[in-house]
């Protein structure tokens, strides 16, 4: 698998929040939240900050989902992560 140019192949993570006092958010709560994480999967060839199996964080709102070999990715573009890890 190749992601081309500025292309990221990813696979979100699904996280459970905890609030400082322990408390765990609800699934609507988390949905409030602008940004979710991720794990790189391949980089773009055009690509030069992000490296396979980084942790990111992205927009949530970007990219589109693909279905390869049963598995779900996520493919963004670099510009929407924000965060590296």
């Amino acid at each position: 698998m190749i992601a081309i140019g500025k292309n990221v192949i990813i696979q979100p993570i699904e996280e459970q929040i905890k609030t400082d006092s322990g408390l765990l958010l609800t699934a609507s709560d988390v949905e409030g939240f602008r940004y979710k994480k991720g794990k790189v999967i391949k980089e773009g060839t055009d690509v030069q900050a992000i490296k396979g199996n980084d942790i990111i964080y992205y927009d949530k709102s970007a990219g589109f989902s693909l279905l390869i070999n049963n598995i779900t990715y996520t493919i963004i573009n670099e510009r929407d992560i924000v965060v590296v890890l």
